[in-house]
């Protein structure tokens, strides 16, 4: 299990810095109505649950009218992507123009992913899951719209529009969002300085962008204000999580479950205690935070957590059950739906698996469930599979340049893709520019795959050594260490951690587990 949040961005190269006059304000309250505005959260996706798009196309199966719009979403992404490339250093604007372009094409999400499928870090949601999968956000925003246009002075519904905007843009997958949130949160402390409820909506803003350490410099401001605030002490563990400061996220998990106990805190407390190696605790705080959950968006939430848990533990009936148990809550619950298309993968249900996963991505394309999907293409083989693979890493590349140019920080996403699946080169420069930033597990395999894969095996082994040194129990870090174990002349510890890994769980990737398979045989075969 990995960071709980997805992530989007700014929109349309609106300034992102000063105060709205009040005019402003009321206009910028109704910008970002566009094709991504289709009325979305965790309980109402941006498509129909029979994996139709919201522009109405076909199934997502590749077949009909559907595989046409398919098509020309994959085009029109590649060319942003390509033109993000091409313009990386070009002001915002026209980065911010080209963004525009690939979400009218496909709706094209940017979000954080969790481990096995391109791991990713962020994490839960700052405020319940229960609200982000009410079916009800995109209605209290539209209610906030219509009362500050009345009540311009309301410091209050500005921060809470704001935060709102954080968790649109996190469900939707909608990065114009996160301008508009941050403006909305600006006008808030412009109109009363230090507000616990604003500083604690930057703090949210901030971690959706990767800025972690603004992120924690946001809450232990919202703190001061207000100590038991929930946001904020979700946000502060978060912080620290992402940041690499696993002692200190510990100290602040039990601080704010004394504070304020709840689905919010349970998860995160439990995901503390995973990355140290306590499955055990971390499984009995979700079962515990799954009794306590009554509305079926906490229910799917949590039962999800569960079941990815024990899909890192290779346990796939124990998955299923879990995300049978949150689709039955919320049978549009797109993380649910994704562990189950993965746990399906493992346990050889491939063709149910790669329709599991062709309907996420056409309703939320991010990169974990994109590089997932082309992994199955590619491990299946049948005619036209190649391609479709590469369709799917091509959007990936697309996401990354659409998120960079519009301010969140993607180098974890990059490195992660590109080392398997892009210019190896650009893989390692992103991993190097993550690592100075924080010293997390995530970063540290990220980093030691990426040299690997530019012949950098004896650097690499120091990170790969670093990423298994908690105590996390993540098969892929294993696999990647036991190959560049095998690549620097440890042949015995290479035949651990690959045997490790697959035992752990040996469905953890279809492409990856092969290799790890095939690279154990080698140095069996050479004992």
């Amino acid at each position: 299990m990995s960071p709980r949040t997805n992530d989007g961005e700014p929109e349309h190269g609106r300034p992102e810095s000063g105060p709205m006059s009040e005019d402003a304000a009321e206009v910028d309250i109704d910008r970002g109505a566009t094709a991504a505005d289709v009325p979305s959260s965790a309980a109402t996706p941006a498509a129909g649950t029979d994996g139709r798009t919201a522009s109405g196309a076909g199934p997502a199966d590749g077949t009909g009218a559907g595989a046409d719009v398919v098509d020309e979403r994959v085009a029109a992404v590649r060319r942003v992507g390509a033109a993000g490339r091409r313009w990386r250093r070009v002001q915002l604007g026209a980065c911010a123009a080209m963004m525009a372009v690939g979400l009218t094409a496909g709706a094209v999400a940017v979000g954080a992913v969790r481990d096995g499928r391109a791991p990713h870090v962020a994490t839960a949601a700052a405020v319940s899951p229960g609200l982000l999968a009410s079916g009800n956000l995109d209605t209290a925003i539209a209610a906030l719209q219509t009362h500050l246009r009345a009540q311009p002075k309301d410091y209050g519904s500005w921060a809470t529009l704001g935060l709102a905007y954080v968790e649109q843009a996190r469900t939707k997958g909608d990065p114009s969002r996160y301008p508009q949130a941050e403006q909305a949160l600006k006008r808030s402390l412009s109109l009363k300085k230090d507000n616990d409820a604003a500083l604690a909506g930057r703090a949210a803003l901030a971690a959706a962008r990767h800025d972690f350490a603004g992120a924690l410099t946001y809450a232990d401001k919202a703190l001061k204000e207000n100590p038991y605030s929930e946001r904020a002490l979700c946000s502060r563990i978060d912080a620290l999580v992402e940041l690499g400061r696993y002692d200190d996220a510990g100290q602040a998990a039990n601080l704010a479950d004394q504070r304020r106990p709840g689905v919010p805190v349970f998860t995160r407390y439990a995901y503390v205690h995973e990355l140290r190696g306590d499955v055990t605790t971390a499984r009995r705080v979700l079962e515990r935070a799954l009794s306590a959950s009554t509305t079926p968006g906490d229910i799917s939430y949590v039962a999800a957590q569960l079941g990815q848990l024990a899909w890192n533990q290779g346990r796939y009936e124990e998955a299923l059950t879990y995300y049978a148990r949150a689709l039955a809550a919320d049978d549009t619950y797109l993380p649910a739906l994704e562990g189950r298309a993965r746990a399906q993968a493992a346990t050889g249900q491939r063709a149910e698996a790669i329709k599991g996963l062709e309907t996420v991505v056409a309703r939320y394309p991010l990169p974990g469930p994109l590089v997932a999907l082309g992994e199955l293409y590619e491990a299946r083989g049948a005619q036209g599979d190649e391609e479709k693979a590469q369709n799917q890493y091509a959007l990936v590349d697309a996401w990354t340049a659409i998120a960079r140019a519009n301010g969140v920080n993607v180098d974890l996403d990059t490195a992660l893709a590109a080392a398997d699946h892009g210019d190896r080169a650009t893989a390692l420069r992103a991993a190097r520019d993550d690592w100075s930033r924080r010293h997390t597990v995530h970063t540290a395999d990220a980093l030691a795959w990426a040299l690997h894969v530019n012949g950098k095996d004896a650097e690499a082994l120091a990170f790969a050594r670093q990423a298994t040194a908690t105590g996390y129990r993540n098969a892929s870090f294993l696999y990647h260490r036991g190959v560049i174990e095998k690549a620097t002349g440890n042949p015995d510890d290479a035949r651990t951690h690959l045997a490790a890994a697959l035992k752990l769980n040996p469905g953890f990737s279809p492409l990856g587990a092969r290799e790890a398979r095939t690279a154990l045989k080698t140095l069996e075969a050479d004992k």
